[in-house]
């Protein structure tokens, strides 16, 4: 096999442009990338600060991208094994196969119990960590610390649901990383979906929704010119947030802002993998019922409902929400149909959002403890709490 320029596409790949888009910014025929990182041409110097941009790399090291046409070793998990016993010489190869592992899991994480995922996800964030303090500054620097970013996010959300949403210390320290990482990476996005994260603890764990505010709204900043899926999700949390504080006018705010948002959405967007269709729909749900407005929730949720994807851990939640609405809306036959879906769901996934709301409900349907239907739904829910 002839030389190639595996480091060149590999860089390509890590800023998630295919060699089509990128000959589209540049002006070029996709056969002129193409022949780039065969090492067969080199590009025009007109071409090059363009090229650097496009890649988020300097001139410098893009001429360093160019002049290298080493081979890889045969796969990229032992290009890995190479680094980490020397691991002075990782390179961007090896920290974009970090990544994909750590974005492989991340796709997993909405349909498997957090548990599964732990493990491995430990793993990966270690070796970043481990890597990093032997990568030689530039672009393999900064690329592990945007790996990093990826892997501290996900790991503050795995020992979240893995402790049944109790320890919040240990996810926060995760996110802290994260938010620290994403900043020496330059990479708003990932910082941005960070602070997010970290602002469900105050949203759903301490109960603590001016601070919640406070990260949203400062996710919303970070996220505004780059991504509107990420600033559209802040502005959802942050309605959230106000909702438990019963500001009816500041929510009702808050969820136009995010309609605006997420009406800019376009595949183009680096978060675009977060965003579904139901999200606003949840979201507003869930904030109609912090404000005891349990038709409109019920309307709201029930288009969530018909947009979710199914069994998924976001299911368990929009099913939780409908559940409760449903009993202060004082119809308990479909709250308690409503519940059982949600047991269903939480069997498999675990969710712990889920089953936190799944426990709120069975407490608001003490009241009629004696009617068949409400106790055989919570002989399901004792169930769950069976190893």
């Amino acid at each position: 096999m002839g030389s190639r320029r595996y480091r060149l596409a590999q860089r390509r790949k890590a800023v998630g442009l295919s060699q089509e888009r990128l000959a589209e910014v540049l002006g070029v025929d996709r056969s002129t990338i193409v022949r780039w990182e065969r090492a067969e041409t080199d590009p025009q110097p007109l071409h090059r600060p363009h090229l650097a941009t496009a890649l988020k790399v300097s001139v410098e090291e893009l001429a360093d991208l160019f002049a290298d046409t080493r081979q890889p070793p045969a796969t990229p998990g032992g290009r890995l094994d190479h680094a980490l016993r020397q691991p002075g010489r990782v390179d961007l190869i090896t920290v974009a196969y970090l990544r994909e592992r750590v974005r492989h899991l991340d796709e997993r994480y909405d349909q498997t119990p957090s548990t599964h995922l732990l493990a491995e996800a430990a793993q990966l964030h270690g070796q970043a960590v481990f890597l990093r303090q032997y990568a030689d500054a530039g672009s393999v620097q900064r690329e592990l610390a945007a790996a990093i970013a990826e892997s501290a996010t996900l790991m503050g959300q795995l020992v979240w649901d893995a402790t049944q949403r109790h320890d919040h210390a240990a996810s926060a320290a995760y996110f802290d990383q994260a938010i620290n990482a994403a900043k020496e990476a330059r990479d708003p996005v990932a910082q941005a979906n960070a602070i997010l994260r970290k602002s469900y603890l105050a949203l759903y764990g301490t109960s603590r929704p001016t601070a919640a505010i406070a990260l949203t709204s400062r996710a919303a900043e970070v996220s505004y010119r780059d991504s509107p899926v990420l600033a559209g999700l802040a502005q959802l949390h942050r309605a959230e947030a106000h909702a438990m504080l019963g500001q009816l006018q500041e929510c009702s705010g808050a969820l136009g802002a995010a309609e605006d948002h997420f009406a800019l959405v376009g595949p183009q967007d680096p978060a675009f993998a977060l965003y579904c269709p139901s999200h606003h729909a949840r979201l507003a749900g869930s904030c109609w019922l912090s404000l005891n407005r349990s038709a409109d929730a019920i309307e709201a949720l029930e288009k969530a409902h018909q947009l979710v994807a199914a069994r998924r851990k976001s299911t368990a939640v929009v099913l939780g929400n409908l559940t409760l609405a449903n009993i202060r809306h004082r119809d308990l036959d479909t709250a308690v149909s409503y519940l059982h879906q949600a047991i269903s769901v939480i069997e498999r996934t675990r969710a712990g959002g889920g089953l936190n709301l799944a426990f709120a409900a069975a407490r608001e349907l003490r009241s009629w403890s004696d009617l068949p239907a409400v106790r055989d739904v919570n002989d399901r829910l004792l169930t769950l709490m069976t190893p």
